[in-house]
């Protein structure tokens, strides 16, 4: 279970607060040593005896506690855990997780930790769903942040839908989850993601419109699996996830050279959109342009084919390889077609159409292409894909 382990556990203020108290004593009952911290408003709904009393531990409250920074600083209790907790989760304390604020003991400690972080949202329903706290969600997950709910049902305001905390056993089961070695420990994955720029001059790049989303919630899941993940990304729009890898390219050529180094791998998922030309010379200059009108001309060199050659290799080939295809049309004929080309396990294709919003947007709809076929799965977050895609990998590994 959880013997041994040892939780901080921020509890945020809300009603649902006092379910943190229930959390407490289920974890304990786990074999967990808990350390609560509680926010001052958390303070209006439990009290710091109480927290005590059923985690038979001091609870922490005050960042400028003179006495608790000569015992343990914040740092110290920041990273003195196996995992830290917040439940509940109040759009206040994941906005200043989204954004890097510590105005406060919670928050300082969030930003100070070197842990894996779980949030256990709870807040009214119109809270929950507005644009705002949707982004900081979105941010959170792409950083790695584990999340347990929210879950849909009344709540004390009276209103009804999603922004309920979920139950505190299902918080012990995550967190359970997220301790647990996960199917994936002991191996290692390779993940690339975004796109890559293929300089014309020194301000001029080729380039396309990959977010780098879908890598980087593929490198999350595969992570939360239990894999070590290196993750080779071009300029992407979004920030690596937390607890793997990073390797930052630029060129086709130089994510090349990252794969090579980054291998051997037991599994290899090329998620990134390489240009498939880059300019032959690039200037070292900026080009001007010419007076009489003409347009300058621009020889362009084939970029290697990253997928090709791991799917191709000889010695050292990852046991599994899959490829992404975006097309505009005849979606599966070609992505069949490629992963024949190409010699990879797997294809991931999807239709990135303008008119899908697929390309930099949160959603995706893709169709896994294996030996066995075309299969198409419903369009989803580009978060469920990605944990969907790191389960398939488990069982093709394990």
């Amino acid at each position: 279970m959880l013997a041994g382990k040892r939780i901080l556990l921020i509890i945020g203020g809300g009603v649902a607060a006092f379910k943190s108290l229930i959390l407490i004593r289920q974890l304990r009952e786990r074999g967990a040593s808990v350390v609560p911290v509680i926010t001052r408003a958390g303070e209006e709904f439990v009290t710091p005896l109480s927290a005590s009393a059923l985690a038979a531990e001091k609870v922490y409250t005050d960042l400028f506690d003179l006495t608790d920074e000569a015992e343990m600083g914040h740092i110290e209790l920041s990273r003195d855990a196996d995992l830290v907790v917040v439940a509940p989760a109040t759009a206040d304390l994941l906005g200043k997780m989204a954004n890097g604020l510590a105005d406060d003991l919670a928050s300082t400690l969030l930003l100070a930790t070197d842990k894996r972080v779980l949030v256990a949202p709870a807040m009214n329903v119109r809270m929950w769903e507005h644009p705002a706290v949707q982004r900081n969600a979105a941010l959170l997950k792409a950083d790695g942040v584990l999340f347990a709910g929210p879950t849909e049902g009344a709540m004390a305001c009276g209103e009804f839908g999603f922004g309920r905390l979920v139950e505190p056993d299902e918080i012990a089961d995550a967190i359970s989850a997220a301790l647990s070695a996960g199917p994936l420990a002991g191996k290692h994955v390779l993940v690339t993601s975004g796109p890559t720029h293929e300089p014309i001059d020194p301000v001029r790049y080729i380039a396309n419109r990959s977010s780098g989303a879908q890598g980087t919630a593929i490198a999350a899941a595969l992570s939360a699996l239990g894999a070590s993940v290196t993750f080779v990304t071009g300029p992407a729009d979004v920030r690596p996830p937390a607890g793997v890898n990073v390797v930052a390219v630029e060129t086709a050529q130089e994510m090349l050279g990252a794969v090579q180094v980054a291998l051997p791998a037991d599994a290899a998922i090329f998620a990134a959109a390489v240009a498939d030309w880059r300019v032959a010379s690039a200037n070292a200059s900026k080009i001007k342009k010419d007076t009489s009108g003409s347009l300058p001309s621009l020889e362009f060199a084939e970029n290697p084919d990253i997928l090709a050659i791991v799917s191709q290799m000889v010695d050292g080939r990852p046991k599994l390889v899959v490829g992404f295809a975006a097309e505009t049309d005849d979606v599966v004929a070609h992505a069949t077609a490629k992963r024949d080309r190409k010699g990879c396990d797997w294809i991931v294709a999807n239709d990135v159409s303008p008119e899908t919003g697929i390309m930099g947007g949160s959603e995706n709809a893709v169709v896994l292409i294996s030996s066995g076929g075309a299969e198409e799965w419903p369009r989803m977050t580009k978060d469920q894909v990605a944990r969907k895609l790191a389960a398939r990998v488990a069982e093709a590994l394990t």
